[in-house]
């Protein structure tokens, strides 16, 4: 039965979904609110539009047109805000720059984006002087600093941003164009090889954006997002979009918050100071500012945090809850654009102890609206939802990554079957909740059977001498691998516990847990630290390759 289309009238409006509309909400109903950078500089909505505008007819001005690439290279702040908005707005691209890369990869990723125009802020000038004699596109350069003395650049710059968007007129004429032009462009932080090229158009960053606001707004009590909220990024804006939530903050009009570079002690005094109420992260980041001494000062009640980019130890939730805070998990990945789930509790769930909560907000969720998640074999068949059964994560969603940026095979290979290979290991429970139990690449293989790193490290980390951990598999003649924790101790613990009654004990819980028999062949060694990427996720493909390296 053949479908019948509805018609629209010549002269309806067809209303492309372009990143310009998630400001249409927070200019009518809160022209007033506040956006500050580190607490230092604020302006209101009025002003971030009237300041898009400007940096529209900046970049236009220095020659700028559809489809070409401006690169950003900043810390958080209302600067990248502003070119969240303006360069996809103006129907250009923007590539946000991993500035944690090697110079080596940061050189790559601009040449391989083909960037025309590099925004950059002068602590990145040692950077830009070692790479700038092998720029392939780049000509145009714009300098960013927070220094009332304007510091000397390794080349010549077409201007220092404040002053160039004073001159500039505010009024923009954005166009209309085709929802599925490229917006935006970054590059991830694979351990292997150079970093590829992702990619995402306006009709998905807004898709995302509304999915993720049903699924915040829809939460009852716990994870919840609202108008009245303070949110402030603690992932960086140069990694996923800090996984699109300036843009959610932005289209509900809540006051916003950002930090620059993230200082644990900087980051303590704004959620005081403007009594931040939303944020997001990877563990080691929330790990490393609950660890400062000035953590202790902080009052961390009603501050709602969204853990992602890594497995969630119980042992943090537990200890964040105790702080009162309410910390969920989230699940996605680079190319996910990345939200895909959320785990909220439901209402019973919420009376229960802070331990059989930190259960549930330590698995990965359940699906957002639009998101089909699966659970598959090799064959792409689904495994059964009772929480035991394992197999690849496999989704889709209208927010996806269509591929890699010039790498044919490598985005076939990611879209074989016709949903996207998330390279993850999980199961689903009867409750509909995703848990995570590894990447393929890091399950330990032993005996025959596969055994997750995720599952020792949460155990390990449960105890009192732990201050961080990583779980890895390492050769072994009689069992193929077996499993080593690389324990990072806390400093009052150093010296007062042995490797061996570190091993017991996890050995002991490993047989209570009943996780895989092969679990209790655990090694354990104690290191000086621990291998991580550019945005702070445990890097096992290195410490594989060199453990000894790292321990005592």
């Amino acid at each position: 039965m053949p479908v019948k289309l509805v018609q629209s009238t010549p002269s309806a409006y067809r209303y492309p979904l372009l990143i310009k509309q998630l400001l249409l909400t927070p200019l009518a109903i809160a022209p007033a609110q506040e956006i500050t950078y580190q607490g230092k500089l604020r302006y209101t909505y009025r002003t971030l539009n009237e300041r898009i505008g400007r940096l529209a007819n900046v970049l236009t001005g220095l020659g700028v047109e559809s489809g070409q690439t401006v690169a950003m290279m900043d810390w958080d702040s209302h600067r990248y805000l502003e070119c969240f908005f303006a360069v996809p707005m103006m129907g250009a691209i923007l590539q946000t720059v991993n500035v944690r890369l090697s110079p080596e990869q940061i050189l790559y990723t601009l040449n391989h984006a083909r960037a025309d125009v590099l925004l950059v802020n002068s602590e990145f000038f040692p950077i830009l002087q070692q790479i700038a004699g092998e720029l392939e596109t780049v000509k145009t350069f714009v300098l960013i600093s927070d220094e009332a003395e304007i510091p000397s650049a390794p080349l010549a710059m077409a201007g220092e941003y404040e002053a160039l968007l004073a001159a500039a007129d505010s009024e923009f004429d954005f166009p209309d164009f085709d929802e599925n032009a490229q917006a935006t462009t970054f590059y991830t932080t694979g351990t292997t090889g150079n970093p590829k090229g992702v990619y995402f158009s306006h009709r998905q960053l807004v898709l995302h954006t509304l999915g993720c606001a049903a699924a915040l707004g829809g939460a009852h009590s716990q994870g919840h997002i609202h108008r009245e909220d303070v949110y402030m990024p603690m992932t960086p804006m140069f990694h996923v979009h800090a996984w699109g939530f300036p843009y959610l903050a932005t289209m509900l009009g809540v006051k916003q918050v950002y930090p620059g570079r993230y200082q644990p002690d900087v980051i303590c005094r704004l959620i005081s100071e403007e009594k931040v109420s939303f944020s997001h992260c990877v563990p080691t980041i929330l790990h490393m500012v609950l660890s400062h001494p000035q953590a202790r000062a902080t009052d961390f009640s009603g501050l709602k945090i969204l853990i992602g980019g890594a497995a969630m130890p119980e042992a943090m939730a537990i200890a964040a809850q105790k702080r009162g805070m309410d910390l969920f998990t989230g699940y996605g990945m680079s190319e996910t654009c990345p939200v895909l789930s959320l785990a909220h509790l439901d209402s019973a769930d919420l009376a229960r102890s802070v331990e059989e909560q930190a259960v549930i907000r330590a698995k990965t969720g359940r699906p957002l609206p639009l998101v089909d998640l699966r659970i598959v074999d090799p064959d792409m068949k689904d495994v059964a939802h009772d929480g035991k059964a394992t197999g690849e994560v496999v989704v889709r969603a209208p927010w996806l990554t269509q591929g890699y940026v010039a790498a044919p095979e490598a985005s076939e290979g990611l879209w074989a079957g016709g949903y996207l290979h998330t390279a993850d290991i999980g199961n689903i429970n009867p409750a509909g909740y995703l848990k995570v139990t590894d990447r393929i690449k890091d399950v330990i293989k032993t005996g025959g059977e596969w055994t997750s790193s995720l599952q020792l490290e949460d155990i390990i980390a449960k105890h009192e001498a732990v201050h961080e951990v990583a779980v890895i598999g390492v050769a072994d003649d009689k069992w193929g691998e077996r499993p080593l924790a690389l324990v990072l101790l806390k400093p009052d613990h150093v010296g007062q516990i042995t490797e061996h009654a570190l091993r017991n004990y996890a050995a002991h819980a490993i047989e209570a847990a009943g996780i895989s028999r092969y679990g209790v062949l655990l090694q354990v060694r104690f290191v000086k630290t621990l291998v991580k990427t550019s945005v702070g996720k445990m890097n096992k493909r290195l410490m594989r390759a060199d453990p000894d390296a790292l321990c005592i």
